[in-house]
């Protein structure tokens, strides 16, 4: 999950910063973007084009800087998206029996990518080859790498960056980001395993080699503990290497004492470790027992 984008535009900023990948005919529109409609024919060339890049992967909406370590987000690529809404008309699609009626046609690219029936992505999100969905749902925006399997009733939401060798478990819900403007998405990075019916939401991120038990939520609020330590980590982020479950902790409110969400970190790996998925499981069932 690396890449060369410029720093992102700071929210309210009317014009990104160099490095985009996505034309800057892109910015012009967004000025005007009142006016667009499914008539503009240019717009609509335009536009196209745009997500076309992001359809082939050659542009994304956003990556994690190899130097700074920071999610840098290309805010050019997202307005491309939002004016896809714009300036697509409506249009009647059919896939076997099921019928649709939207402005977002679905994707029709799957190079090297394994799609189970009844898995549906949309246009303008990027599969790297080796992939495999299962019965799923992909939004606008997001880019999948290599080796990820995002496994059946997983949803994958629009712009979130999932990394190569990724497993998202069964149910697993990905949020996605469109606006405000500056809102990063939701990033999980190479060899996570994000457990069944799990959330991870509102630009969370879930960091190299992280294992996530079943049923944890990650907000880019959330708090993050050390079991063995006590100590409180950075929120929103699942470290790299780690083992984590869901957990509460107990706090005061006028109204009494009440056990909020928070993420625990029960086990650290060493980097590259290749866990054993019966150990994991069983060090899963271990922690749950102990509540």
């Amino acid at each position: 999950m690396t890449g060369t984008l410029a720093p992102t535009a700071t929210p309210g900023s009317r014009t990104p910063h160099r490095g985009s990948r996505i034309p800057a005919a892109v910015d012009e529109l967004w000025e005007r973007r009142e006016e667009l409609s499914p008539a503009d024919v240019h717009a609509r060339r335009t536009v196209i084009a745009a997500v076309n890049l992001l359809d082939r992967g050659a542009a994304r909406v956003a990556e994690v800087d190899p130097d700074s370590d920071e999610v840098v987000v290309d805010e050019r690529a997202r307005r491309a998206i939002l004016l896809s809404f714009r300036v697509l008309g409506m249009r009647a699609s059919e896939v076997g029996p099921f019928l649709h009626h939207d402005r977002m046609p679905l994707k029709r690219r799957f190079d090297g990518v394994r799609v189970v029936p009844g898995a549906i992505a949309r246009w303008g999100s990027h599969f790297a080859p080796g992939t495999v969905l299962m019965p799923s749902y992909t939004n606008i925006g997001a880019h999948v790498g290599s080796g990820t399997m995002v496994d059946t009733w997983a949803t994958v939401g629009s712009c979130a960056q999932i990394g190569r060798d990724v497993h998202l478990s069964g149910g697993v819900g990905i949020g996605g980001v469109l606006e405000p403007p500056g809102a990063v998405p939701v990033v999980v990075e190479d060899d996570a395993f994000v457990g069944s019916r799990s959330i991870v939401v509102e630009g969370a991120r879930v960091r190299t080699g992280a294992k996530i038990g079943a049923g944890a939520l990650l907000t880019g609020s959330t708090r993050v503990f050390d079991a063995g330590s006590g100590e409180e980590l950075p929120p929103g982020e699942a470290p790299a290497w780690s083992v984590c479950v869901s957990s509460t902790r107990l706090r005061t409110f006028p109204g009494g004492d009440f056990g909020v969400p928070c993420l625990l970190v029960i086990k650290r790996l060493a980097p590259g470790e290749a866990h054993d998925k019966l150990a994991l499981d069983a060090l899963f069932r271990e922690h749950a027992a102990a509540h």
